[in-house]
């Protein structure tokens, strides 16, 4: 079970899950084991009653290896349950059903989703146990790796590790193993008993068998589309049509025949837009947003997103109410300090750090009204014209620079707009004046026609006819591209004001913008969109090519003039660093590889099966020491040498061969003082194996002084041939090759022949 869950790799982002879900396969296990030799030391009787009641042992062992992990502060002595640590338990659980809506794979490792992944997995185990122990039916245990398997089956889109098969893979072939082993060595074809001996081989066939099938059938398993745990996050609303979603387009909430009233607004200083949704990943389908952290609830006292000391802030405060609004997320400025939701728990509010969002867990915004106090950033032009490159694996930061292959019109505009020597800053505002500049023709519309090149972000930028949705994720790409950390962000605008005061938030003021990063300065917002000036924030770093010279002039950054180089196209690498462009394919270069290592490494591992087995053999023949066994390996090492062995020849005649190759002028290298000794130790085997056959059983323990005379003989053969032959005598075995033929010929139906 350990390395079947090695199945459930690819469904998580990091490998977080995996020491918990080992920690209760392993309580499973030797659990298991324990309880059964406990129950064999009772009386009779008492033992054939308590061996059914291991399965509830095992299930409360798994309990107790739960309650370490996840619960140890209400258990006692951090190790046995309580009532306490239970429903804490027991929250977890819930917690892991509400994430599993919530998480698309690779699904984050939170605390909930890792609780409800071991108790599924240790469910497994205890049935897997159950079939390959009481029952006796090993191979029937891979019906739980089977199960294992269809997670990642049924929840990635695309491709999936080589690990996620290989592990299951290689416990069934165990599970094989075990059952041919149980079945050869107690049936009729039964041999010593030895560890190593009769069946070990055929054994090890199925096994291995089994182990490249299920590598090899892996590559044409179809995966389902979903790419989710469960279904991706709803919207959250309630067949009211008011809440924003992540992945579709916003053209249906702006092209409402009449606007829906949504949020009613008191602030306390300028908002700004108010943040809903953030999309980070940029794929060939278009911008959607990854999984949100909902380890953290918005009740207690730190501040939920601080911002980075020395950025200069204004503090804000907004009473807010929800009209029509219903959504899962929660409207709020950059960047929320504290969240007070009225009539509400703050518990089913959960903060994503990295987002800076807040999201309900199992409710919704209808009806809500809440306080928010936030901090958002006003910083200068010289501290953003000063901020350096993101460092590459800085707080997660690598992804906001992840982008799929990208078409040459887009790469060339960027290498158009930008160059190495700009700083972060410069290259933003090129690719910002590139899309408010009314001379550049771009418009804003939402009646767009279809472009031809089959690429809708290269059929923007040449049409230059969009919402707001292409304005902000052409930049954000376009910001990737030039190599500055960026992401799209969905929300809306600051709404109209009304007579009492406050503002309203209509269905028309649904709004996406773009955030970029700068170190030492966090995540800064960008407009590209033309929208009106009334319904815009203010943004003084960021002003708008087509605004008045006196608007523009003030913000201007000391940046060097745009340079337009010519020749190949470059873009920004993920080290942040500007490097040029061989060809758009070049991100994808790294599966080819990866598949030929897979390719290469599963080749030397199926080349290596028979002397692997081979070697096997030989260790289950001399732990045997009978002379039948010893006997057959000084065959096998004669044909793996190339000796001519004839299957109707006589034990003598068998033995003359033999002495004849390590005596005569092949064998020369054996010397003469050593010559005599072979030939005795080739006549003490002789005379074991024809009294084995021909007298009486032997009684008593094999002989050790045969296995010295094997060890003789063998040696003689060996130095009868050269180096090469030797190693292929190691590696590619004659002898096991020969007895696999016969083992596949045994077992392919005969046509039977006519009378």
């Amino acid at each position: 079970m350990a390395l079947g869950s090695l199945a459930l790799a690819p469904v998580f982002a990091t490998p977080g899950w995996l020491l918990p879900v080992l920690f209760v396969v392993a309580a499973v296990g030797l659990g298991g084991v324990a309880l059964r030799a406990g129950a064999a030391r009772l009386p009779g009787s008492v033992a054939r009653r308590v061996r059914p009641l291991v399965p509830v042992g095992q299930l409360a062992l798994v309990l107790a290896a739960l309650t370490v992990v996840f619960a140890p502060g209400e258990a006692w002595a951090g190790v046995l349950p309580t009532p306490g640590s239970v429903a804490e338990l027991g929250g977890l659980l819930a917690d892991g059903t509400e994430e599993i809506r919530e998480q698309a794979t690779p699904a984050l490792p939170l605390t909930g989703l890792v609780a409800l992944t071991a108790v599924f997995v240790a469910l497994v185990a205890v049935a897997v146990d159950l079939l390959a122990v009481p029952a006796r039916q090993p191979a029937l245990g891979g019906l739980g790796l089977l199960v294992l398997y269809c997670v990642p089956v049924s929840t990635i889109t695309g491709d999936v590790a080589l690990v996620a098969f290989l592990g299951p893979a290689t416990g069934f072939a165990l599970l094989l193993w075990a059952d041919q082993r149980a079945r050869l060595t107690t049936g009729a074809r039964a041999g010593s008993g030895a560890p190593l001996g009769t069946g070990t081989l055929p054994a090890l066939r199925t096994g291995a068998l089994a182990l490249v099938l299920g590598v090899l059938l892996a590559a044409v398993v179809p995966t389902l589309g979903e790419g989710s745990l469960a279904a991706r996050w709803g919207t959250g609303g309630q067949g009211t049509g008011t809440a924003l979603d992540p992945v579709a387009e916003m053209r249906g909430q702006l092209n409402r025949p009449s606007p829906i009233d949504l949020l009613s607004v008191r602030a306390d200083g300028d908002l700004g837009y108010l943040r809903s949704v953030v999309l980070d990943r940029f794929t060939a389908d278009g911008w959607e947003r990854s999984n949100a952290d909902g380890q953290r609830s918005i009740a207690g006292d730190d501040s939920l997103a601080p911002l980075p000391s020395g950025v200069a802030r204004e503090r804000v405060t907004a009473q807010i109410t929800s009209v029509g609004h219903d959504d899962q997320f929660l409207p709020l400025p950059y960047s929320p300090q504290e969240v007070d939701v009225a009539g509400s728990d703050d518990g089913d509010w959960r903060f994503d750090r990295a987002g800076r969002t807040v999201f309900g867990r199992g409710t919704t915004t209808a009806d809500l009204a809440y306080r928010v106090t936030a901090d958002r950033p006003e910083p200068s032009v010289a501290d953003l014209a000063a901020a350096p490159p993101a460092e590459p694996g800085s707080d997660g930061i690598d992804r906001y620079l992840e982008l799929p292959p990208l078409a040459p019109a887009v790469t060339d505009l960027v290498e158009q707009l930008t160059g190495p020597e700009q700083s972060p800053y410069e290259r933003v505002r090129a690719v910002l004046d590139h899309l408010t500049d009314r001379s550049n023709g771009f418009v804003y519309s939402l009646s767009t026609q279809p472009g031809t090149s089959g690429d809708d972000l290269a059929d923007f930028l040449e049409r230059k006819r969009g919402y707001c949705e292409q304005y902000a994720g052409a930049m954000a790409v376009l910001v990737r591209a030039a190599g500055v950390p960026s992401r799209v962000v969905l929300g809306y605008t600051r709404g109209t004001d009304r007579p009492d005061g406050s503002r309203l938030v209509t269905s028309d003021d649904a709004h996406a913008w773009v955030e970029v990063y700068f170190p030492g300065q966090g995540w800064i917002p960008f407009d590209p969109t033309p929208i009106a000036a009334e319904r815009a924030a203010e943004l003084p770093w960021a002003p708008r090519a087509d605004a008045p010279a006196a608007q523009a002039a003030a913000p201007a950054a000391p940046s060097a003039p745009v340079p337009a180089p010519a020749g190949p196209t470059a873009q920004l690498d993920r080290d942040d660093q500007y490097v040029p462009l061989a060809t758009p394919a070049t991100a994808t270069a790294r599966g080819p590889w990866l598949a030929g290592v897979a390719g290469l490494l599963l080749v030397v591992a199926l080349a290596a099966l028979p002397g692997v087995a081979r070697h096997r053999r030989r260790l289950a023949r001399l732990a045997d020491g009978r002379p039948a066994a010893l006997w057959e390996e000084l065959l096998a090492t004669a044909t793996d040498l190339g000796v001519p062995v004839s299957g109707s020849a006589t034990t003598r005649q068998l033995a003359r061969q033999v002495t004849g190759r390590v005596t005569g002028p092949g064998g020369a290298s054996t010397g003469p003082i050593e010559a005599p000794r072979v030939v005795e130790a080739l006549r003490e085997l002789t005379e074991a194996e024809e009294r084995a056959v021909y007298g009486p059983p032997a009684a008593g323990p094999a002989d050790p002084e045969l296995r010295a005379a094997l060890a003789t003989v063998r040696r003689a053969l060996l130095r009868s041939v050269g180096r090469r032959q030797q190693v292929a005598a190691a590696l590619w075995p004659a002898s096991t090759l020969a007895d696999a033929g016969r083992w596949v010929a045994g077992r392919v139906p005969r046509r039977p022949r006519s009378a």
